[in-house]
């Protein structure tokens, strides 16, 4: 079963650990029994929609306050959770499901930076990729997006859903932040959702409460202190720097505020609409800003935004110290032309284990840049191989915003959507050859390769669903 599909199931108040309790009440006064009683009820699903891909039917739905429609970036409640692993649309990327609070990134990303404008962005603590395909929405086409998770086995995650919101701007990386030295003076924007105690997934996530401890929390205190302490020389000066966590103590939202403010940082307040019930927390002359369950339509989240006063020498791009890919010959390049809208937006190159990847012209420079800098990384819009004469398509391409819409494709049902992702083979009334694009509702599914009346299934075997499908066709 797909985590997005897991019901949220309220643990009741008397399971709050009584440390933890006795810091909500001094923090809340007479609101505690609010905050106490809403973790007894059922968590607000919601989604955040992919601009490049708008298919999906939000009539009667209601916006999120600070992800409403006057942007690129727009989520909404839904009325009860479905199964999104069975739902094609899910697959294709059309949405990504994302809890309500931590849309807030994109309303203080938007009083920070100018959005217009190319940036370097880095999101150093991304997986599973809500945040990363929130900044992917959200930034310029010739912005660069950086998606980093220090802990390898979430990389898989990251990858697969950057991978359905199909934007070729992308870095993924996997590397802890005191290895990215080399990149000093880098990024305009550094966004850290760091890792912390999770009090604010307790009514979503029942398992947090058990494993909630005073001690766990100075721990992560330790440890967002160290992750900023290698994220500060990232920046370039004036940079923007937006941290954030899933929890309400202090030590770890309000003391990193200060440590920031005591290392080289201004802190930059932002302006929320009162109806928003947002709580503006406040240490020495900085602030912070806080949801809670029982004020808004979400969970605990804290979120604070800062600009980099002090002077960090920035690295200098050299391209030439590239050493593992190569620009593709000119008969592989008229070939992979064809599978895209806009070639000549883009230049084309080979890894050492065949892999064909796009890269932006624009942005070019700096992807061989980032090719040296980083060792575990993947970039750019992966293609597919040669074999022979042959063009092997990857699913990345299928599900890229980038993809040729000329190329041949099918148009599945539901059902035989549902289908395609239990990796079975087709069976359609006629006879096709050849490269084929599966989709449903217009969206790129993956691809299918035609042998008379079948057609092969090539969805990649780790994207195979195992549940069962037959109440849902």
């Amino acid at each position: 079963m797909n985590a997005y599909d897991l019901h949220s199931a309220a643990g009741s108040p008397a399971d709050l650990p009584s440390a933890f309790r006795d810091q909500m009440q001094a923090q809340l006064g007479p609101e505690f029994a609010d905050f106490q009683q809403i973790l007894s009820t059922p968590a607000p699903v919601s989604i955040r929609l992919n601009p490049r891909k708008p298919v999906y039917d939000t009539t009667n739905l209601n916006p999120v306050p600070w992800c409403n429609d006057q942007g690129p970036v727009q989520g909404f409640y839904l009325a009860e959770r479905p199964s999104f692993t069975l739902d094609p649309l899910f697959q294709a990327g059309a949405y990504y499901v994302q809890e309500a609070s931590s849309m807030l990134l994109y309303e203080a990303l938007g009083q920070s930076v100018n959005l217009n404008r190319p940036l370097r962005v880095l999101d150093l603590c991304a997986a599973p990729g809500g945040k990363s395909t929130l900044l992917a929405s959200a930034l310029s086409a010739d912005s660069l997006l950086v998606c980093n998770e220090v802990i390898r086995s979430r990389v898989s995650v990251l990858r697969e859903n950057l991978e359905k919101w199909g934007y070729a701007n992308v870095v993924v990386s996997n590397h802890d932040p005191e290895e990215m030295g080399n990149l000093a003076g880098f990024f305009d924007v550094v966004v850290i959702d760091a890792p912390c105690s999770g009090e604010g997934l307790f009514r979503k996530d029942p398992d947090a409460i058990q494993e909630w401890s005073e001690a766990n929390v100075q721990l992560c205190s330790a440890r967002q202190k160290r992750i900023l302490d290698a994220a500060i020389p990232l920046l370039d000066e004036r940079g923007i720097l937006i941290y954030s966590t899933c929890t309400y103590n202090d030590s770890e939202n309000l003391d990193n505020v200060r440590y920031l403010t005591e290392n080289g940082f201004r802190n930059r307040p932002l302006i929320f609409p009162p109806e928003w019930q947002i709580v503006d927390k406040y240490v020495d002359n900085s602030v912070g800003y806080q949801c809670y369950p029982h004020r808004v339509q979400g969970e605990g989240f804290f979120i604070s935004v800062f600009q980099k006063m002090s002077f960090t020498a920035a690295v200098k791009l050299d391209a030439r110290t590239f050493r593992s890919i190569r620009a593709l010959r000119p008969r592989e390049t008229t070939t992979a032309m064809k599978w895209l809208e806009n070639p000549a937006s883009f230049s084309f190159w080979e890894k050492p284990n065949g892999d064909v990847m796009a890269l932006p012209k624009g942005l070019e420079k700096t992807f061989l840049f980032l090719d040296s800098a980083f060792r575990n990384k993947g970039f750019g819009l992966e293609m597919g191989q040669f074999k022979g004469q042959d063009f092997i398509p990857s699913h990345a391409l299928a599900l890229s915003t980038e993809i040729n819409r000329q190329l041949p494709a099918i148009e599945l049902s539901k059902e035989n959507a549902l289908r395609y992702f239990k990796k079975e083979n087709l069976v359609l009334d006629e006879p096709l050859k050849g490269w084929l694009l599966a989709r449903y509702n217009g969206l790129n599914l993956g691809w299918v390769k035609g042998v008379g009346n079948r057609v092969n299934n090539y969805l990649p075997k780790d994207w195979r669903i195992r549940m069962d499908i037959k109440e849902y066709v």
